[in-house]
């Protein structure tokens, strides 16, 4: 990175050097705009490709131009509808393996079901594994995804998976955003979970970091018991990886007013805001909710507290370096510890 304050990417627009073959880029359904946004960065076209719903709901891709021998990536979130997408994206690597494609990477820039990652109860699921083991088997060669719920998801891979970082870009935007006051600010993590990535983030803004100690009482619910560090007279950014009802984090605003905080905002990479969740935030005592477009985000969705952010450069930039064999660390080993 070239300082803190700036995230540096490869010069946009140039071609993409020839090497092993000029890359084809994917997409689909998900998120066909950020799709449109990488290929631009890298100057290339989105590849051809037909996807329709037969009448029983089944799937059906077909692509329409030769991907044989070629480095290809394919493009999709599988954000809601979860299984829709997911179902798309394997059916897409099949499809494209058996039309003997030389290298596929499935970049995934939100990957569901990464919160079922263990097992806490009796006779439960480790769904993020079985969705792991369907990517593989359906034929994917590297996978390129964004933040994971928990980093150690990349193990349930056999294959390599490179796990890139939003935070550079919500770090840029609050640096500049309050460059003139940024010792009035600190950076909260909304659950004990969270800590180690509030801490980096909070590192590179160079502001203090609190937690928010809370416990569930049932599912769906969460009390705020404490707030560990002081906030009394800060504006506060709460650092989060998804949001998904966004009942947590308004609750979590309105403890931290209560215990003094001036102002609360709130950031994270996947903005799944199911159900009511943008009317909540839109309702809440949260300034702006600033968050990455990793998940397409509808016109109704997006709320006038809402800023969407363009996570389309890092993925770029990732998708250069793998095809030219270029390590990806430059992109995010500034801020790992």
């Amino acid at each position: 990175m070239n300082g803190v304050n700036e995230p540096h990417y490869f010069h946009m627009g140039a071609k993409v050097p020839n090497i092993n073959g000029v890359p084809m880029v994917f997409t689909c359904s998900s998120n066909k705009d950020l799709a449109e946004r990488i290929a631009v960065d890298l100057d290339l076209k989105v590849g051809r490709s037909y996807t329709t719903i037969f009448p029983d709901g089944e799937l059906y891709v077909r692509f329409d131009e030769s991907v044989r021998g070629c480095d290809c990536y394919i493009i999709q979130s599988t954000s809601p509808p979860v299984n829709d997408n997911l179902m798309e994206l394997l059916i897409m690597i099949d499809t494209m393996r058996r039309a003997s494609a030389k290298r596929i990477t499935a970049v995934i820039p939100y990957m569901s079901y990464s919160r079922q990652d263990r097992k806490t109860l009796p006779r439960e699921p480790i769904t993020a594994k079985l969705v792991a083991n369907m990517i593989s088997a359906a034929g994917a060669d590297r996978v390129l995804t964004m933040d994971l719920h928990t980093a150690q998801i990349q193990g349930f891979f056999d294959i390599p998976v490179d796990n890139l970082m939003g935070a550079p870009v919500l770090q840029y935007y609050f640096r500049n955003k309050f460059k003139d006051s940024m010792e009035d600010t600190i950076v909260v993590s909304p659950d004990i979970g969270g800590i180690r990535r509030a801490r980096a983030f909070a590192k590179v803004l160079g502001t203090e970091l609190a937690v928010v100690d809370k416990r569930r009482p049932k599912a769906g619910e969460t009390v705020v018991m404490n707030i560990i560090g002081d906030i009394k007279g800060k504006r506060v950014i709460l650092v989060d990886d998804m949001i998904s009802t966004g009942g947590t984090i308004c609750n979590n605003a309105e403890a931290l007013l209560e215990r003094g905080a001036t102002e609360v905002y709130a950031c994270c990479t996947h903005a799944i805001l199911a159900g009511n969740a943008p009317q909540r935030f839109q309702d809440s005592v949260i300034k702006e909710l600033v968050v990455l477009d990793t998940v397409f985000l509808p016109m109704e969705k997006r709320i006038p507290k809402i800023v969407v952010l363009p996570s389309s450069r890092i993925f770029s930039e990732a998708i250069y370096r793998l095809h030219t064999d270029e390590p990806l660390s430059v992109l995010y080993q500034r801020y790992m510890e």
